[in-house]
Parts: C-alpha cells; sequence; structure tokens
C-alpha cells in the first residue's frame, strides 16, 4: 500500500518560516507519512503537488491566515476534489462552522500534533471504498502535553527568503523561528488564545527548541524569534533555554514577547535576557487609558507601562510596544494621548508604524463578549470575516483609522519613516480634531529625543 500523502499549508505566519509547518511535518514523516510543504505566503499553489495529495491540512495560527486559506479553498477543492480537507491551529476550533461549511473535514485546536497523525493513521486505514466519516473521532481542541519532536523544515523555502532583522547599523540577520511554549496562562479579554487553551499552556522540551534552533543556525540563522504568546508564562523553562543558547552560539542574538505584568514580576531576568543576546521585547502593552486596560484584562496600568519603559533604559533593552489602537473606547483626545506618551517617553523609534492603526478584532469566543460594554457596540458574528463587527460611537474616529491604514498599510519600517510617519499620524489626528496643525517634535527638548535607530524586524507584527 503507498504511504499517505500529505500536504501541510501556510497561508501567512508574519514573515516567519512556519513553525506550524515544521514541527507536524515531522510527526508525520515519523509515521510514516510522505509529506509536503507549502507556504503559500511565498511560493504558488502548486497544482500537482495538491493534485498528488490524499491529505490537505491548513494551518491557521491567526485571523490572517484564516481568511487566505478559506480564499484557496475553492481553488484546491477543484484541482483535486477527493483529498480530505483539514483546518488545524489556533483558529480552527472556533470558526469550525464556517470552515466546516466552506469544505473542512476535520478541525483541529489546541495541540494539534498528535490530531493530526491520529487522522493520517485513520485515513491510511481506510479502505477507497469506506464510508465517510460525519464525526471527526480526532478532539478539535486537545489540550494534553506532548513530546515533541525537533520540526522537520526540508521542503520549506530558505530562511533567508523571510522576515529578517534590521541591525542599527542597517545590516540584515537572516532570523529563524522557534516556540518553548504554546498557549497561555493569562486570560486577557481581546486575546484569541484564550477561547482555546482557557488559560493553559505548555512547554516544549528544552532539547526540541534547541536542536531546532541549532538546525537554523546550521543553515543561516543569526538570529531566533521565539514566538511563545509570552515567555515568561514559564519563567524558569525560558531562562534555561536562553542560557543554553547564548553558551553553544554566543554571537546568534534572539527576542522574545512577554506582557507588562510579568516584565515587572520578573524583572530579575532582564539584565540577563540582555547578556544572553535578546536584542529586543515585544510586549502588548494594547493601550495606556486604563479603563481600556480594565476591559481588556490586561492586569497592567498605564504607570506598569512607564515604570517598564523606565526599567528597559535602566537595564539597556529595547522594548518593541505593541496596541490595540482603535478600540470603542478610545476618543481623539485618547488617540491624541497616546501619541503624546510615545513621544513624551521617547518611543517614536521603538513603535512600528502598523501598530496606529490596529483595530480591536473581536473573534468567535472572545472573552470581550461576556461585558455589557462590548455588547452594545457589536454586531452579529460575521462567520467570513471571522469576527463581530463594530463601528466607533464617533464616526471621525473609523475615518481615521481609515485614513491612518492608508498611510501605513504600505509603508517601510526603516529606522527615519517612523519618525516622519508619527509627525504625519499626529497631524492626521489634529485634522480629525479640527486643532491647528503643530510640530510634535517641537513639544519635546531636542536632548530628549534620540533618533538612533533599534533593532527591528523587517516584517512588523500583525494579526
Amino acid at each position: 500500500m503507498a504511504p499517505l500523502n500529505v500536504v501541510l499549508i501556510s497561508s501567512y505566519e508574519m514573515g516567519r518560516q512556519p513553525f506550524g509547518i515544521a514541527s507536524p511535518a515531522a510527526w508525520l514523516r515519523e509515521a510514516g507519512v510522505q509529506v509536503s510543504c507549502l507556504d503559500l505566503a511565498i511560493e504558488r499553489l502548486d497544482p500537482t503537488v495538491i493534485g498528488a495529495a490524499d491529505l490537505i491540512a491548513f494551518h491557521v495560527p491567526m485571523h490572517t491566515a484564516t481568511r487566505l486559506a478559506a480564499s484557496f479553498i475553492e481553488r484546491v477543492e477543484r484541482i483535486n476534489p477527493r483529498a480530505h480537507l483539514c483546518f488545524y491551529g489556533l483558529y480552527a476550533p472556533v470558526n469550525e462552522a464556517y470552515l466546516r461549511e466552506i469544505g473542512a473535514d476535520t478541525i483541529l485546536g489546541g495541540e494539534f500534533e498528535a490530531g493530526l497523525v491520529a487522522l493520517a493513521k485513520r485515513l491510511m486505514a481506510q479502505s477507497a471504498d469506506a464510508a465517510p466519516v460525519h464525526q471527526q473521532p480526532e478532539p478539535t481542541t486537545a489540550l494534553q502535553r506532548q513530546q515533541f519532536f525537533v520540526p522537520d523544515r526540508t521542503g520549506l523555502p530558505e530562511l533567508g527568503r523571510y522576515a529578517h532583522v534590521t541591525m542599527p547599523d542597517g545590516q540584515a540577520r537572516v532570523t529563524g523561528y522557534t516556540e518553548a511554549s504554546r498557549g497561555c496562562k493569562n486570560l486577557c479579554r481581546h486575546c484569541p488564545i484564550v477561547p482555546v487553551y482557557g488559560g493553559r499552556f505548555f512547554v516544549v522540551q528544552p532539547e526540541v527548541v534547541l536542536a531546532d534552533i541549532e538546525r537554523q543556525v546550521a543553515v543561516g540563522a543569526r538570529h531566533i524569534t521565539f514566538g511563545d504568546p509570552d515567555f515568561f508564562n514559564g519563567p524558569t523553562h525560558a531562562m534555561r533555554i536562553v542560557a543554553a543558547l547564548h553558551e553553544r552560539f554566543p554571537d546568534v542574538t534572539y527576542d522574545v514577547t512577554i506582557k507588562v505584568e510579568h516584565l515587572l514580576r520578573h524583572q530579575q531576568h532582564l539584565e540577563t535576557l540582555r547578556e544572553t543576546g535578546c536584542l529586543f521585547v515585544t510586549s502588548a502593552v494594547e493601550a495606556v487609558d486604563d479603563r481600556i486596560l480594565e476591559i481588556f484584562d490586561k492586569h497592567h496600568t498605564r504607570a506598569d507601562f512607564l515604570r517598564v519603559v523606565a526599567l528597559f533604559r535602566e537595564v539597556g533593552l529595547h522594548l518593541n510596544p505593541t496596541f490595540v489602537t482603535f478600540n470603542p473606547w478610545i476618543t481623539l483626545a485618547g488617540y491624541r494621548d497616546l501619541l503624546s506618551v510615545i513621544l513624551e517617553h521617547d518611543l517614536v523609534a521603538n513603535v512600528s508604524p502598523i501598530q496606529y492603526a490596529i483595530r480591536l478584532l473581536i473573534p468567535a469566543g472572545s472573552r470581550l463578549l461576556e461585558l455589557p460594554v462590548v455588547q452594545e457596540f457589536v454586531g452579529p458574528f460575521d462567520p467570513a470575516a471571522l469576527a463581530y463587527p463594530w463601528a466607533h460611537p464617533d464616526p471621525r474616529m473609523d475615518r481615521l483609522h481609515a485614513e491612518i491604514m492608508a498611510l501605513v498599510g504600505g509603508n517601510g519600517d526603516a529606522p527615519d519613516d517612523r519618525f516622519a510617519t508619527f509627525a504625519a499620524i499626529w497631524a492626521m489626528t489634529e485634522a480629525a480634531a479640527g486643532a491647528r496643525a503643530s510640530d510634535p517634535f517641537s513639544l519635546v527638548a531636542t536632548e530628549a529625543l534620540s533618533r538612533e535607530p533599534i533593532p527591528h524586524l523587517s516584517e512588523p507584527w500583525y494579526c
């Protein structure tokens, strides 16, 4: 009997070589399955590969990836109507009804690798004339600890074709990507991880993480992005990994994501992060308005964020703050206040332009829906958009969002661009409020504003 032919497809993973393809590829190949990989963010959909597949599985770790994957289904089914279609990853179980409606046979979320292997074995054991299975035996959301295999990146585009880190001197560092843990023990109301993991997280065994890094370094990586939702969900686990990474590869740098609350709680580790090669830390600040932070259940305040800013300056680490800048509760004055905080605390160089235009996304299962203050804004769930639509009570805010998105959507992210973009957004905000135009940089002392470039990824965070 010929081995099952599986095609794993990624549609978008923020410019990274997809861990969500490489990890299950290792599991499936270990089980004797023939695996092909396609990254449609870089490659074309190959009709020959699709036509030969018995199982086609789309990885859907985020909103953009899911909508893109859905757009390929009609073509995939036209090329190969007999293939079994699977969607797996964070956005699969919360959008199960819609994905099944457009053709999905199997939905796998949470810790999905074992489920993919079980599905492959089920299809291999199924005779050609067997009746189709109408209810999948594999759990749609698996939250069991797994013993991981080292990700197998065979067949994926080379690392040099993905996003890279740009250093202050303009040089680019080939960048790899790995995950030391998945899920999250935090319960932020707006986060899409919460409906699936419900406050649980799972570590990837250190030896697996380090072997994955070693393989990427061997093919040219000089920087590693850790994609954990919060690197300090398990700080002991995290610090052991970066210590071992630095010992093995002292010239390899890295970046991590850590929430404000944990940066303060575990601030004793910040110097070690810097000393072991951490170039910057991404932190989902989301807002500087304490009411909005309370709605999001972020467990930090404006004052906490500013303490982290001061702490990072003291330690000598770069902070990469991200925001949900447009939401139903921010006002024009509030948006101007956010810009003022960024300006006054010398963070213009730290903020990627796209962050000024991030709009609140309310996915299926969001904890935000528990709040009456949210229910009054949202419309019925739109399955094709994979979100609950909302409009700002002040139409000027929606117009401002459209203007800023038009500016930053295709904008570059060179250091000089960040200052020019900030000035343009400042002017748009003043115009929206009917205020007289002003030069934002004249409002702070020249010596208080650094224009020194900082390390940053060539493809900034999105969703």
